[in-house]
């Protein structure tokens, strides 16, 4: 990802409202059916995307800049990429 913070929180909010909206468009149609075997799975098959997506997202950069050496960097970029996704949370929490 971006050595900045808030390029960084937005991307991942940008992410998560992404799933989101293919998640609530695709699963209208499917609403009257009861669930299958394939409900758990899929579920499961996103999380791990998500967690993977996430991951590089948040600690890509900073472990790029730990393992140069940048340690103070790297931390700082990771804090403040945190508290910008925080400070999005609130919001969308607030707005809720």
């Amino acid at each position: 990802m971006s050595k900045n913070p808030i390029i960084n929180a937005l991307s991942a909010s940008a992410y998560i409202t992404l799933v989101v909206t293919v998640m609530t468009f695709v699963t209208k149609p499917l609403k009257d059916k009861p669930d299958t075997f394939f409900a758990p799975i899929t579920m499961l098959f996103v999380l791990t995307l998500s967690v993977a997506v996430m991951a590089y997202i948040f600690f890509y950069q900073p472990i790029l800049l730990f393992i140069e050496g940048k340690k103070k960097e790297a931390v700082s970029l990771f804090v403040k990429t945190i508290e910008i996704f925080a400070f999005i949370t609130l919001v969308v929490l607030v707005l809720l």
